[in-house]
């Protein structure tokens, strides 16, 4: 599609924005998200403590983090479309090569694969839906393309778990990273060609703003401490999210849960979790960014505590709406970044906040890890639970951040 048709038919032109990103997301979130069954078939089929796992997850989530700046600045120079497709393609390479994996340090490398074409999807695709909406809505687009990301965190788990089940994990990942090859050529088919020259200071050519002259204008940031605060919160609810969810299978197998079925458990917190985002993009367009985070994170503490003390049966029953609460944050957070940020340098925003909040949660499991092999997964989770604490003094301070 062109400039000039862009122009001619919006509509169309945003409606195809948030189509193409919201497959990426689905196929990205995939990725990531099938990682938590295949811990614990790694654990046992390579005898991994529960702070190698960590250390696993670090590895696939820190690459992943790591990549989200590179992935902006480099989109600037070649285009979203070649980069997006080139990542979604190395992320599926990366998971053939896990279907040979040997032990712990040949399933690090190849996550490490993986999570670095993985950190191509977030800064880029939200970049490309952000600036097509723009005008109006931006905060219900991108609980869209949030609910679409949990459509493939459903659907992966549970397909990667039972094919896992008929025919052995190396096969399972072998697939999927397939399927993820050839998502990356149909992405650079369908995403248009970009353009991918800016105004200097990363402006708009042609725009004036009267706006407070930008903070830190390589990054298009123009309100410093509000975006600082947004990203503390992101943080702090990706770290506990990331967190809970590596060593959830362990504490379902502990309450007696048969490891094929730890799928279809993720399955019913991520179907939870894409009704949750879906819907929370919408509520904070209505009551507001900082009455959907308080809500949400006050009722994940108490579903975690649930998950934690009820038995497998009465557990799995709560887990999708375990799942609406534990994801439904990220939509309003998400869609609240454009408001601290400015011009065509949107990519290498949303890559810093998004290599902040990976980051995050790519440190925690190790850690907590820790803490469940000397003391246990249930106390490890609890802990996990307590961090969320530290959220709501920061949704005070950026109260006074918010535009008016």
């Amino acid at each position: 599609m062109s400039d000039s048709q862009t122009v001619a038919d919006p509509v169309k032109s945003r409606r195809g924005a948030l189509a193409t990103g919201g497959f990426a997301h689905f196929v990205h979130d995939g990725f990531t998200d099938c990682v938590y069954v295949l811990l614990p078939l790694w654990a046992t089929a390579f005898a991994l403590s529960h702070a190698e796992v960590g250390v696993l997850k670090m590895v696939m989530s820190g690459t992943l983090a790591a990549a989200q700046v590179p992935a902006g600045v480099i989109a600037e120079r070649f285009g979203e479309r070649a980069v997006l497709a080139v990542g979604t393609v190395l992320a599926g390479a990366g998971f053939v090569l896990l279907g040979w994996a040997g032990g712990f340090f040949s399933l690090a490398v190849f996550l490490g694969v993986a999570g670095a074409g993985c950190g191509t999807q977030h800064p880029l695709a939200s970049s490309i839906i952000s600036r097509a909406h723009s005008r109006a809505g931006r905060r219900a687009a991108l609980g869209t393309y949030n609910f679409t990301g949990d459509l493939g965190k459903v659907a992966a788990p549970a397909a990667v778990g039972a094919a896992a089940a008929a025919y052995g994990w190396p096969e399972s990942v072998i697939g999927y990273g397939i399927f993820g090859i050839v998502a990356g050529v149909i992405l650079f088919v369908l995403l248009p060609a970009d353009r991918v020259a800016s105004a200097p200071n990363g402006g708009v050519e042609g725009e004036t703003s009267t706006a407070d002259p930008p903070a830190t204008p390589e990054w298009g940031i123009v309100n410093r401490r509000g975006y600082a605060t947004l990203a503390a919160i992101s943080m702090i609810d990706s770290g506990v999210r990331l967190g809970f969810l590596t060593f959830l299978p362990f504490l379902l197998i502990e309450k007696g849960s048969a490891v094929e079925t730890l799928g279809v458990a993720l399955a019913l917190v991520f179907a939870g979790g894409a009704a949750g985002k879906l819907v929370c993009g919408f509520i904070a367009e209505r009551v507001g960014v900082l009455r959907t985070v308080l809500i949400t994170e006050i009722a994940t503490g108490v579903l975690m505590a649930a998950v934690i003390l009820l038995p497998l049966g009465a557990a799995m029953v709560i887990l999708p709406l375990f799942g609406v609460a534990l994801n439904g944050t990220s939509s309003a957070l998400y869609g609240t970044i454009g408001d601290f940020v400015d011009g065509d340098r949107q990519a290498r925003a949303y890559g810093l906040f998004y290599t902040c909040c990976i980051g995050a949660g790519a440190i925690a499991p190790i850690p907590f890890g820790i803490v469940s092999d000397q003391w246990g997964v249930s106390l490890a989770l609890g802990a996990i639970a307590t961090c969320l604490i530290a959220i709501l003094p920061l949704c005070q301070l950026l109260r006074s951040s918010m535009p008016r």
